[in-house]
């Protein structure tokens, strides 16, 4: 049994908009935010120990961009919100795109 066009534009789009698949948080380097700001917000927001947010505050300043989390789309729009108040530039996307 084929399936048609119609059909795979419907799960596309819900695949898409899918909450049970894995998304990730992007915080991408800038120019405006000290790095131990940018340690410290992930510190806060996301509970990690120092080592840890300065590792990723150094992935975030050397490679443009660092994966901060992850989780399903709701959560990952909920850290971006988060970290927009702090003032950094962030960003989801599903996981392995």
């Amino acid at each position: 049994m084929a399936i048609s066009p119609a059909e795979v534009d419907q799960e596309s789009a819900l695949a898409a908009f899918s909450t049970d698949s894995p998304w990730i948080t992007i915080v991408w380097d800038d120019p405006v935010n000290l790095m131990t700001y940018v340690t410290h917000v992930l510190m806060v927001l996301f509970g990690y120990s120092q080592e840890k947010a300065n590792d990723l505050m150094l992935k975030i300043h050397n490679e443009g961009k660092a994966v901060v989390n992850s989780g399903t789309r709701e959560e990952c729009e909920h850290d971006v919100a988060r970290l927009h108040e702090y003032g950094l530039w962030a960003t989801l996307q599903r996981s392995g795109t």
